[in-house]
């Protein structure tokens, strides 16, 4: 019982006030179930679902989810990552040659929950880095320091790609895109490749200028064989009688000129008119 002031006096029973505090209690477990049952996956990650440690089958996408509270939510990212691996490999010959390689990658969604359950979240340290190590000796013992440096870096990367997406793929692991940063061969064999590169341009600039002056020279033996040609042709058409005929033409042509003065007929051996003096009206 409360007395105040007034001196009215109010009875307040002990069932009162149990009810209220377990109204109270009640609220409290009640909001902390609902947070607990609300879960946010950002962009870019799943969510995978545990159960008294057990991992379940279902996988969260990007979001806002009600789960079983009793459950528990582990994010993994589903973003494009990458691996950077720099290592001594053995080319076909046994030199040694220092490589530079990263490998692009991103965790398939469906299968982040095995990926989980065998693996764990560190999958990479555990499966993707020795896997990429082993695929760049591999793939460089095949081949020797000369191609490796020069013309079969694209094969290279292929056949990485190529045996990690063996690998990795049905793990859960896309592999994406491999790119060999830098090749460091030993100082005297790169020196030696280098000399031979260049000798070979030289070697090709050499051949492009032989033959360039073969094909002058072929259109010059073409255009003089025409130039014969054209004059076997003419002089096979002129005959001493046209010539005597175009004389006689051009003398009358001089004689009807009113420069002329004198023409004298038959003084040459060919009968051809002679012209004599002339001068300008």
């Amino acid at each position: 019982m409360a007395t105040y002031t007034n001196g009215n006096t109010i009875n307040i029973g002990g069932g009162y006030i149990k009810r209220f505090f377990g109204a109270i209690v009640a609220s409290v477990v009640l909001l902390v179930l609902v947070s607990s049952s609300i879960t946010t996956i950002e962009t870019g990650n799943v969510g995978v679902l545990t159960l008294y440690g057990k991992v379940t089958d279902e996988v969260l996408p990007e979001g806002i989810h009600f789960i079983n509270p009793l459950k528990s939510v582990h994010k993994m990212s589903v973003r494009t990552d990458s691996v950077k691996e720099s290592a001594a490999v053995p080319s076909s010959e046994g030199l040694v040659i220092n490589l530079d390689t990263s490998v692009v990658f991103h965790l398939k969604a469906d299968h982040a929950a095995d990926v989980y359950q065998k693996l764990g979240p560190n999958y990479m340290e555990a499966l993707v880095e020795p896997n990429v190590r082993s695929a760049v000796r591999e793939a460089t013992a095949s081949h020797s320091a000369n191609t490796l440096y020069s013309s079969a870096r694209e094969e290279v990367a292929q056949q990485i790609k190529s045996n990690l997406e063996n690998v990795l793929g049905p793990r859960g692991i896309e592999v994406e895109q491999i790119l060999l940063r830098d090749i460091q061969l030993p100082p005297t064999l790169k020196a030696s490749i280098e000399a031979k590169q260049q000798a070979e341009q030289e070697s090709l600039a050499m051949s492009f200028k032989l033959q360039k002056e073969k094909q002058e020279a072929d259109r010059k033996r073409i255009e003089a064989q025409g130039i014969r040609d054209f004059q076997a042709t003419v002089s096979q058409g002129i005959s001493a009688q046209l010539l005597q005929w175009k004389g006689i033409e051009a003398t009358e042509n001089l004689a009807k000129s009113s420069n002329t003065k004198i023409v004298v007929i038959g003084n040459s051996k060919n009968g051809l008119p002679l012209i004599l003096g002339g001068g300008g009206e």
